[in-house]
């Protein structure tokens, strides 16, 4: 992990931006004393828009997290940003595009197409930056993920023991294969879903919150579309993490 930039923000958040490899990374920690403990950590998740694109939520995450005592980061998803674009993945979106506009059924070969390779990716990445970040002085477990592709989140808590709770957004098409994956997670969940998503299956959302395995899973429902996450939804999650991490 290198670090290219840092500054403090004006509540006292540290940021700074690194680099793991070519992977683009942001490390958010809170105001420090020199008796501070190392953090708990908190992986913000987001969806493939790039981080640019991303950092005013996510710094906005970062900074309510930081209010609570979490240390939290996130790294650019493979494709996106500046990072090399993924043809095959290119060409799937593009198929989804077109059956949506066109009002067919997304199949699950357009589905597979576009997640799956990109779970493959990005799940060793983020393990890999986990790694960076849990040897840093300042940082220390437990560690929860937060928020992005629900079929990351999902294939993170299956094979990543260090993460002790996730907060999922179900908004995003999920493959077959992941639906098997939800079985095996046994870490506490939390899960947003926005009732009229014009995106997502509600249907198939509410089959993937039946399928995970946790013996502590609750669901967050709300009224409104795919970007209209209520204020309170966001704190009932961070209260959530609090009580897993903390």
């Amino acid at each position: 992990m290198h670090f290219t930039s840092e500054q403090h923000l004006d509540d006292g958040v540290l940021e700074r931006e690194f680099t793991l490899g070519e992977i683009p990374g942001i490390l958010w920690t809170p105001a420090t004393t020199p008796a501070s403990a190392p953090a708990p950590l908190i992986l913000l998740g987001h969806p493939p828009l790039g981080l640019r694109t991303m950092y005013p939520r996510l710094v906005d995450r970062a900074r309510h997290c930081a209010a609570e005592g979490f240390a939290t980061a996130t790294i650019e998803l493979p494709g996106s940003g500046e990072r090399p674009r993924r043809p095959a993945a290119e060409q799937a979106r593009a198929d989804l595009r077109r059956a949506m506009e066109a009002g067919e059924p997304v199949t699950d070969e357009i589905v597979d197409a576009l997640v799956l390779p990109l779970v493959d990716q990005a799940v060793p990445e983020w393990q890999a930056a986990l790694d960076a970040l849990l040897s840093l002085p300042e940082i220390g477990g437990p560690v929860g993920y937060s928020g992005g592709v629900i079929s990351i989140g999902i294939r993170l808590a299956v094979v990543e023991p260090r993460i002790s709770a996730a907060v999922l957004f179900a908004g995003s098409f999920v493959p077959r294969a992941i639906f098997d994956e939800a079985r095996r997670v046994t870490i506490p969940l939390h899960v947003l879903l926005q009732w009229d998503d014009e995106g997502n299956d509600r249907q198939a959302a509410l089959d993937l919150f039946d399928a995970f395995g946790s013996e502590e899973k609750s669901l967050h429902a709300n009224m409104g579309g795919h970007t209209g996450v209520p204020q309170v939804a966001g704190d009932t999650a961070a209260r959530f993490l609090t009580r897993h991490l903390s």
